[in-house]
């Protein structure tokens, strides 16, 4: 089965330009070929703590069109992002589009990628979704909470954490207020007219999506949220589920219940409080246990995408993990899935 080839090609000194600005967000010029066309493009290096790896990500951007490619090196299976993703978009929650590419960077073989497309202006529209303005969550400041959860004391700013995408100033104070409105112990009615601002079925498929697949950053952080312009609500877009599926994010095995069934952060909390949205989330759960998540329909999807990468993850010298560890990261993620299935299960009874 043969990959997609993207190619990158660039000046040395647009190379020792992203050498130098390794752990910052500039921009270098060059070209992008797909094997049909060339085109200009905007490149600079990508993630956290990944920035640091011999393999690195890079974000693309043409004509307002962002498009990353992630090296996935604390993945062996190079599918968690890809699969998460692909759950989500099967429960009813929009999620980028991903490709396994194989890249060259100046004309050298750099590995296999995950191609997958950016959260901006032209992602709404490919959905016919009218977005009203758009933050990231970059940090686990993101959380919804007035103070900060180490020190306690209360936030420089309660956008800590938020990287404004698109949206006026107007959007900001919105957000803002949004915020601190979730943080004021108020009359429950006040915090029942607050939690009207976020589309509630959209927030709880989300929040089922973090809690099957274990994304344990899922929830103060790695998301994107949006406005609706047709109902004005907020709504979510799941975003880096490289830890998922029984490994976190630096690639290590952890425990199937690692994550709680109720999530982590102050708007979860508040909704879940709810009684008649905590029923409603019982029921999505319970209806994600009988259907997508389940072997019978993840573990296909899983297989497929792992028999595509495998000839070329065989040949691939960029990867931190041996070629034997990627073929048995099938049965790893299904054990996950038996694993999970019972904790989420249990949980369920209690709530």
């Amino acid at each position: 089965m043969t990959l997609p080839v993207r190619e990158l090609r660039f000046r040395e000194s647009a190379a020792l330009e992203l050498e130098k600005n390794l752990w910052k967000d500039r921009y270098v010029s060059a070209i992008m070929q797909d094997g049909r066309r060339s085109a200009p493009v905007r490149i600079r290096y990508r993630g956290g703590h990944t920035r640091g790896y011999p393999k690195r990500s890079y974000e693309v951007a043409s004509n307002g069109v962002i498009t990353h490619y992630n090296a996935e090196y604390d993945d062996p299976s190079m599918i968690r992002n890809a699969l998460s993703f692909a759950f989500f978009n099967r429960i009813g929650v929009h999620a980028p589009m991903t490709r396994h590419v194989r890249l060259s960077v100046n004309g050298r073989p750099a590995g296999v990628y995950l191609e997958i497309e950016g959260v901006g202006r032209p992602f709404f529209r490919r959905r016919g979704i009218a977005a009203e303005a758009l933050f990231y969550a970059v940090n686990n400041h993101a959380n919804f909470e007035i103070r900060d959860s180490e020190s306690s004391e209360r936030k420089p700013s309660l956008l800590s954490g938020y990287e404004h995408r698109f949206g006026g100033q107007g959007e900001r104070t919105r957000l803002a207020a949004f915020i601190r409105a979730l943080g004021e112990d108020g009359p429950a009615s006040a915090i029942r007219r607050t939690l009207l601002r976020v589309d509630a079925d959209n927030y709880l498929r989300w929040l089922a999506g973090a809690v099957l697949t274990g994304n344990y950053d899922g929830f103060e952080q790695n998301y994107a949220i949006y406005r609706s312009r047709r109902t004005g609500r907020y709504r979510m877009v799941p975003w880096d589920y490289e830890g998922t599926w029984g490994r976190n994010c630096y690639g290590r095995v952890v425990d199937s219940n690692l994550v709680s069934v109720t999530g982590y952060n102050r708007l979860t909390r508040k909704l879940l409080e709810q009684r008649a949205i905590r029923d409603r989330y019982v029921r999505l759960l319970s209806g994600f246990m009988n259907g997508p998540f389940t072997e019978r329909w993840l573990m296909p999807v899983a297989n497929e995408m792992l028999a595509r990468l495998a000839p070329h993850i065989r040949k691939d010298e960029s990867q931190r993990w041996s070629y034997r560890e990627f073929t048995e990261e099938s049965s790893r993620i299904r054990t996950y899935i038996r694993e999970r299935r019972e904790r989420v299960r249990a949980e369920l009874s209690r709530l």
